[in-house]
């Protein structure tokens, strides 16, 4: 059979974007074949570009949001530079952008305004609280929205709040984009007209507080933070073992209860003990159970206390660091590492997470260095060399 090419080869994106939400967004659409110009600042492009140096001298965020784009830089301030961009969005299929509120409209590349002058354009405004009320023109950097959005919360120790590892605002923005993109590409198939797209951090990560948005407003209280463990199931947490690893153990039910009291923890007296017999039962008995089952698992080394509840049909996993992760048995078995290039040379990435059997592999480009692709994309707008030169020499592009 003929392999299916990339869903989006031939759809071009241009991106005046910073940080994670926009960044991510466009990434996916060019890992699904989509070409994305990536408009950066002159004076060191997008911020993201220097919150580290972890990735062999780059930074880790630009690495993992920016592979598979051309970079150009120009200044937005000087009206050459403006004219560049504009003269870039006439040919486009997307334009998405995450300035500060108000930015984008400053320099007349807000949604609306674009689509009214492109009606096949698609365009998205990425914000951090949306285009109106109150909070429309507050800052809005990733931890602060996971405040606002309440998943600090619920995250973390009954002492202790705590904000997630990774920036789960950034990210939902991020994904809400994409997938408001793809919608807005099917519309387009069948309507001929493309439009604005918008989407906020706050109400993309308040989507996500679904259970326990739900739980309070429905159910009157907060679920409380329990750290690894779960609120109102027992035994559900992560345990030592003799060998300084620890393993998550989940039991779901009464049955799972019972094998576990007689093939893992070598009780099955506790099986139908009433204090422990049913869910409710553990959870009243929390610190009793964890300290029974704490017990038998600190005694085995991490393979056999997972080899023991794998064995007794029960779920678990091992709690990894991140280096565990790179290693993965699961990500190495079904080849999910790729190489991709960069300034520095190869870097390892992996695999985007939407599979298409029996179609063209991901489109993992290289990450491109700060307005690697502005002379061939100048020209590519219709511009002479010597009006590149120009712009260079005042400082308009890099």
């Amino acid at each position: 059979m003929e392999s299916q090419p990339l869903p989006l080869a031939g759809v071009t994106v241009v991106a005046v974007e910073q940080a994670v939400a926009a960044p991510f967004a466009t990434r996916q659409l060019a890992d699904l074949g989509a070409r994305v110009i990536k408009v950066e600042r002159i004076d060191g492009g997008d911020f993201a570009r220097g919150y580290d140096t972890a990735a062999r001298g780059l930074a880790s965020h630009f690495v993992w949001c920016n592979r598979g784009k051309e970079s150009i830089a120009v200044d937005l301030k000087d009206p050459r530079g403006l004219d560049v961009v504009r003269r870039l969005v006439r040919d486009a299929d997307v334009f998405v952008q995450n300035l500060a509120q108000g930015a984008a409209a400053r320099l007349g590349l807000d949604a609306a305004g674009l689509c009214a002058a492109h009606p096949r354009l698609i365009a998205v405004d990425i914000s951090g609280y949306g285009a109106g009320g109150p909070y429309a023109d507050k800052r809005a950097y990733d931890m602060l929205v996971q405040c606002e959005a309440g998943l600090v919360s619920v995250t973390g120790t009954p002492a202790q709040p705590v904000k997630a590892g990774i920036p789960a605002a950034d990210i939902a923005a991020a994904m809400y984009a994409f997938s408001g993109v793809l919608a807005a590409l099917v519309r387009r198939g069948v309507t001929g007209r493309g439009g604005p797209v918008e989407v906020s951090m706050l109400e993309s990560l308040a989507e996500w507080m679904g259970h326990p948005l739900h739980h309070t407003l429905h159910g009157g209280t907060a679920p409380a933070r329990t750290g690894l463990a779960h609120a109102v199931i027992a035994p559900y947490d992560a345990y030592p073992t003799a060998d300084g690893g620890r393993v998550l153990l989940s039991v779901q039910n009464d049955r799972e209860w019972r094998r576990l009291a007689e093939q893992v923890l070598r009780r099955p007296e506790l099986g139908t003990d009433p204090a422990f017999a049913t869910n409710a039962a553990r959870v009243a008995h929390r610190e009793r159970t964890d300290e029974l089952v704490g017990q038998a698992l600190g005694a085995l080394g991490t393979d056999e206390a997972l080899a023991r509840l794998e064995g007794a049909g029960l779920a678990c996993a091992r709690l990894r660091d991140l280096h565990e992760v790179a290693d993965h048995p699961q990500l190495a078995a079904r080849e999910r590492w790729r190489e991709v290039g960069s300034p520095v040379g190869p870097l390892r990435a992996l695999l985007p997470p939407i599979t298409l059997p029996g179609g063209d592999a991901a489109r993992m480009g290289d990450v491109p260095a700060l307005g690697e692709h502005t002379a061939e994309l100048l020209r590519a707008v219709g511009m002479t060399d010597d009006e590149i030169a120009a712009l260079r020499r005042d400082g308009v592009a890099a």
